[in-house]
């Protein structure tokens, strides 16, 4: 199975399924000499941490990330970081129906007819838990460019279903469950989400990622412009339909 790695100077190898023992990811190519703990990763990990409100998936991780290689007295070497997360709330036998069928619009199918053989609890590799990964190096990387560069990256919602912001607060994005930026539409967003849930329906969302102080002349023309490796790496994520 390819396509478990990205990037090119900076790369990222992902492993492990959703009902494993542990998830993982090898990082190579960071710069050795940046000042790096478990606890520089660990508060991206906990934003996204699984189970933190009624409006995400009520799987309970603690997501504790753990780093195995690459570091040596609390600064990276230059070598390969290796990532562990490990799974502990894995409930397998809320997924036995579907072992002898297919979910509609995931990747269950996909993977049966390439491959010949599934893991069906929680979507296997397939499953969003992988991108719990994802956010651990982008933790590296996202650090060593605020560092180096003055690159500052962050994120907010900026529309749920028909829900639009009217304004952006960073202070406020960390400050309630949606990650939004206006205050007053929390509420509004509570009550849709509730209303939502009672009738057994979800609802598509809109976010935007911000990169500050960005040096110019990143990326190489033509087909590997930042613009398309952006859109590669953000097209790769599961739940993710257009940039």
């Amino acid at each position: 199975m390819s396509g478990n790695t990205i990037g090119k100077l900076f790369t990222v190898t992902s492993f492990g399924e959703s009902h494993g023992p542990a998830i993982g990811c090898i990082v190579d190519g960071c710069p050795p000499g940046l000042a790096l703990t478990e606890a520089d990763l660990q508060g991206d990990m906990d934003r996204r941490r699984p189970g933190t409100s009624r409006h995400t998936t009520q799987r309970r991780e603690p997501d504790a990330v753990r780093i195995l290689s690459g570091v040596f007295e609390g600064r990276t070497t230059g070598t390969p970081i290796a990532l562990v997360v490990d799974n502990v709330d894995q409930r397998s036998k809320d997924y036995g129906a579907i072992a002898e069928q297919f979910r509609p619009a995931h990747a269950d199918y996909a993977y049966h007819m390439k491959y010949g053989i599934r893991d069906y609890r929680g979507g296997g590799r397939s499953s969003a838990r992988e991108t719990a990964m994802r956010v651990a190096a982008g933790a590296i990387a996202k650090k060593y460019l605020l560092e180096r560069y003055g690159t500052l990256i962050r994120g907010y919602l900026s529309q749920l279903g028909p829900i639009k912001v009217d304004s952006v607060d960073w202070e406020e994005v960390s400050q309630n469950p949606f990650f939004c930026p206006d205050v007053n539409k929390v509420p509004e967003m509570e009550a849709y989400m509730d209303a939502l849930r009672k009738e057994g329906d979800s609802i598509g969302a809109r976010i935007n990622v911000v990169a500050q102080h960005l040096p110019p002349g990143w990326g190489e023309p033509i087909f590997d412009r930042l613009d398309a490796d952006l859109a590669h790496a953000l097209m790769s994520i599961n739940a993710v339909k257009g940039v």
